[in-house]
């Protein structure tokens, strides 16, 4: 039997077992779902609403067909491009209406794709008869002052200005800038690790009564502690790092990230490239250290599984949303494993010294 053949076949067994219209589903398990920014805007989109909202529903499918294996869910989301329309519209609208600062635009962005989310997933819910509520929630998180990424701003951000614009921007707004040699001047903000979610207790509250929970979006709204209240801080925190912080507080049996590849790969899109089937925590590790995943790409999705899991997480899987249900029934993805859970006898893909393509 072939792989597409096992994978159909293993899909009509769950097909088979669909639970009459309206039955609440009993689950156990549970899974914090990651889910990427191409899940959201696709390359080559404006990021119309209408656009994005086909793309939630799309998406939405993947994620029920983990309610219908039994899983309590947890989904988190990028919100990058959003952040930065709504960035561009305070500016250009700064003389007729108030602007707004970055960590109000973040606030804005998970209630803008919340909402998507969240009514995608309602609709394909009742239309699957599961009867699982759905509920999304603005997320806070701490990030320390102490935080050296806090004196070294990073992150860019909002649209490409001109140099005599730039200095502008410097000179009145305070704002650090960066030249990019091809597409002309960018502010950039502090990129800070979580500390933790404030509304912690909430999701898990949330979680523990059956609700699906839409999260810590955009890796949460940054906020400080400040003589002891709680202000926010115009500052970007890296979402797979906030959903790894989220998914090791909640103690989840799953952490998965969807991105826009099914597996991770070994110099990707280069000569010779390798997909990684099933892998420790310290292959992973050392193919991380080896320079094999960029910063800018799958770098802090590597990086943020690798914390999930030393931290006593079970399970990490990264693959693509189209291929999220054959990932976690184990027939596609990248599944990563802390070193003492993986049995080398049913091993996969078996650690090779593989060079790093320059």
């Amino acid at each position: 039997m072939g792989r597409q053949e096992e994978v159909f076949f293993f899909t009509l067994l769950f097909t088979a077992s669909r639970l009459p219209t309206g039955i609440r589903m009993r689950m156990s398990k549970t899974a914090l779902i990651a889910v990427g920014g191409n899940s959201l805007i696709r390359a080559g989109e404006k990021g119309t609403i209408a656009e994005q909202l086909a793309n939630t529903r799309r998406t939405a499918k993947a994620i029920v067909s983990l309610v219908r294996l039994g899983y309590r869910l947890v989904v988190t989301h990028g919100n990058g491009p959003q952040v930065g329309a709504q960035l561009l519209r305070s500016e250009l609208a700064s003389d007729l209406v108030y602007g707004q600062t970055l960590d109000v635009c973040g606030a804005c962005s998970q209630g803008e794709i919340g909402y998507l989310l969240a009514q995608s997933l309602q609709n394909e819910l009742a239309a699957a008869g599961i009867d699982v509520r759905v509920a999304t929630l603005v997320t806070q998180t701490l990030v320390s002052a102490e935080d050296p990424a806090m004196q070294h701003p990073s992150k860019p951000i909002g649209p490409f200005y001109s140099r005599s614009d730039a200095e502008e921007k410097r000179r009145l707004l305070g704002w650090q800038i960066v030249e990019d040699a091809a597409r002309g001047y960018r502010r950039v903000v502090p990129s800070p690790d979580p500390v933790e979610i404030l509304e912690l207790d909430v999701i898990r509250s949330l979680i523990n009564r059956g609700v699906l929970v839409v999260s810590v979006g955009g890796g949460g709204i940054p906020v400080m502690l400040v003589n002891g209240c709680v202000q926010g801080v115009e500052a970007v925190i890296d979402k797979d790092r906030a959903s790894a912080l989220l998914a090791t507080r909640l103690g989840v049996d799953l952490f998965a990230i969807t991105t826009d590849a099914e597996y991770v790969y070994l110099n990707y899109r280069q000569r010779g490239q390798i997909p990684l089937f099933h892998v420790t925590a310290s292959q992973l590790g050392k193919y991380y250290r080896a320079g094999h995943f960029p910063p800018g790409n799958m770098g802090p999705k590597v990086q943020s599984v690798l914390r999930f899991l030393g931290s006593g997480g079970k399970e990490a899987i990264i693959t693509s949303h189209e291929h999220l249900s054959e990932a976690v029934t184990g027939w596609a993805g990248t599944h990563i494993v802390p070193d003492a859970e993986r049995d080398e006898t049913t091993d996969l893909q078996k650690e090779v010294e593989v060079p790093v393509c320059r």
